[in-house]
């Protein structure tokens, strides 16, 4: 018995080994092993805020494709402004490049934003500008037609008429981060169209003086004179932003520019070309930041929102009953921050409308209702 058992299992490990040979001759990839994941599980689409660097061929990583898809919607603008101040003034052809008469060039960026040929740039680009020529990527170059203009926000648009525009896809600025990764394009001394590549270091800067309403995304991409009106794009190759001024004692880059928000040049933009005019709720005040030494010198009990300076008494404000020396705390329920922030959350209101103001006068909160007007166009 036990050895016929023996017989059966000295017969089974022949057959087995025979098989095996079979295998490891024949098809030796069936017996190797496949090797263990270490990777981590990727993160749901919803989940990537800004797209990696993608590899090149070399494996070096490159945001080729993130420029190419935003290059060709990048334009040039030239401008052509006629001298029309007093002639025999050596300070002023020293300062102002030329007599009454003279006609002086200027130079900066733009971005097609629809296919059938609005073009956003810069307001201190265009502004006082006799002729406006815009040259695309593929070396074609236009007359453009200038829609309307808003100083406050320093956006402009432009129309141009020309076949198989290539409109720049938009990207939501509200999602971006302080450490994404970004690209400037634009034409930065005339030199031809420059890609350069930062992160995003700041958001929400404001009281720059640089503009009436300002929300500026800043970055440390290399932005130079003529970047003005160019792109702020992602790293997908969408517009996040309007390059629009930079920090400098030298007046080239040392790694600090800033660029409008695309939400907001986007709002301007429709506005401009629905109505030619950009429409903002008005109160009529003076506003200024609460600052620790005002609540020690005016002995305030708190430290929020923002201090009315002065209320012109034939404003909304004013014939709401807002005082100066009051605090505005809310509007419409939604606190306020600083002084940028109330000067938005006031643009934002439609004229005509009414809002809820809470302001702290005295140590006691008063509840005012502000019949908004439309904001006088131009006032700085």
């Amino acid at each position: 018995m036990l050895r016929r058992l023996w017989l059966l299992f000295a017969q089974a490990v022949t057959v087995g080994l025979a098989a095996l040979f079979i295998v490891a001759t024949l098809k030796p990839e069936w017996l190797r092993q496949a090797p263990l994941a270490l990777s981590p599980p990727a993160a749901p689409a919803a989940a990537v805020a800004v797209a990696p660097a993608a590899p090149s061929v070399d494996g070096t990583p490159t945001y080729a494709d993130a420029a190419q898809r935003a290059l060709p919607a990048v334009v040039s603008v030239f401008t052509t402004k006629e001298v029309r101040r007093r002639a025999g003034d050596p300070l002023f052809e020293q300062f102002f490049g030329g007599r009454p008469g003279d006609k002086v060039s200027g130079l900066g960026s733009g971005v097609i934003a629809t296919a059938d040929g609005y073009v956003l740039t810069n307001n201190h680009v265009i502004e006082g500008a006799d002729e406006i020529l815009v040259a695309l990527s593929d070396g074609r170059r236009v007359e453009a037609k200038l829609v309307g203009t808003d100083p406050e926000s320093d956006v402009a648009v432009l129309k141009i008429d020309a076949p198989n525009l290539p409109a720049i896809a938009f990207g939501r600025a509200e999602d971006l981060k302080v450490g994404d990764v970004v690209l400037a394009i634009g034409n930065p001394f005339g030199v031809g169209q420059t890609v350069t590549a930062g992160i995003v270091s700041a958001l929400g800067r404001n009281n720059l003086g640089i503009n009436r309403y300002e929300n500026f995304i800043q970055t440390d991409a290399a932005i130079n004179q003529g970047n003005s009106g160019g792109a702020l794009v992602d790293a997908r190759g969408r517009l996040i932003g309007i390059n629009t001024a930079i920090y400098s004692r030298t007046g080239g880059s040392i790694g600090i520019g800033f660029a409008i928000p695309a939400t907001l040049v986007a709002d301007v933009m429709g506005q401009l070309i629905r109505t030619g005019k950009v429409v903002r709720g008005y109160f009529g005040i003076e506003p200024v930041d609460v600052t620790p030494e005002l609540v020690e010198a005016l002995k305030l009990n708190r430290n929020e929102g923002v201090l009315v300076r002065g209320v012109q008494r034939s404003a909304p404000a004013g014939k709401a009953g807002m005082e100066p020396g009051d605090i505005v705390l809310t509007i419409n329920g939604s606190a306020v921050r600083d002084t940028p922030d109330l000067l938005a959350q006031i643009a934002k209101l439609a004229p005509g409308s009414t809002a809820q103001v809470k302001v702290l006068r005295r140590d006691k909160e008063v509840d005012l209702a502000v019949e908004v007007a439309e904001r006088p166009a131009a006032q700085r």
